[in-house]
């Protein structure tokens, strides 16, 4: 991942340094301490606080959790899609999905706002139930107690 400040200069793109500091509501010279990374005055590095990372949140519409990730403060929020599930969840998935498919298209008369739904309908449903599938066994792989989980 890169750093805070390179993040930031990305942000800010060809808009100066002057221009995205008074939308931010800090001093230009404090963006640009910042966006390198250290203060040039002492050579120390320079770790905004909350605050102030909540300012250039709003001021760049971007995540204040994203940037309190980059600056250090909380451990860098994972990818939901990056968890591994365990082989037996992967052949539970893929089961509930081979059922759910042969239900949909052996189903006679399913619309969708009085109108038929089309084959390309139906299989952004089957997507779509996927993903729930997923997303359900990935939240419930977070709470239930290790010694409890039935992992291979």
């Amino acid at each position: 991942m890169e750093t805070l400040g390179e993040y930031l200069k990305k942000l800010r793109g060809k808009e100066s340094l002057r221009e995205a500091s008074k939308r931010i509501g800090i001093s230009h010279t404090y963006l640009d301490t910042i966006e390198k990374g250290y203060d040039k005055r002492s050579g120390k590095p320079v770790k905004p606080t909350p605050e102030t990372l909540k300012l250039i949140a709003d001021g760049y519409h971007v995540s204040y959790e994203d940037l309190m990730a980059r600056a250090g403060y909380i451990e860098e929020i994972p990818d939901d899609n990056s968890t591994p599930l365990a082989n037996k969840a992967e052949k539970d998935i893929a089961k509930r999905i081979q059922k759910f498919r042969e239900e949909i298209e052996n189903s006679d008369g399913l619309a969708f706002n009085g109108e038929p739904l089309s084959e390309e309908a139906k299989e952004s449903l089957i997507e779509s139930m996927e993903y729930i599938f997923r997303q359900t066994q990935k939240i419930n792989k977070k709470y239930v107690p290790k010694k409890f989980r039935d992992e291979e």
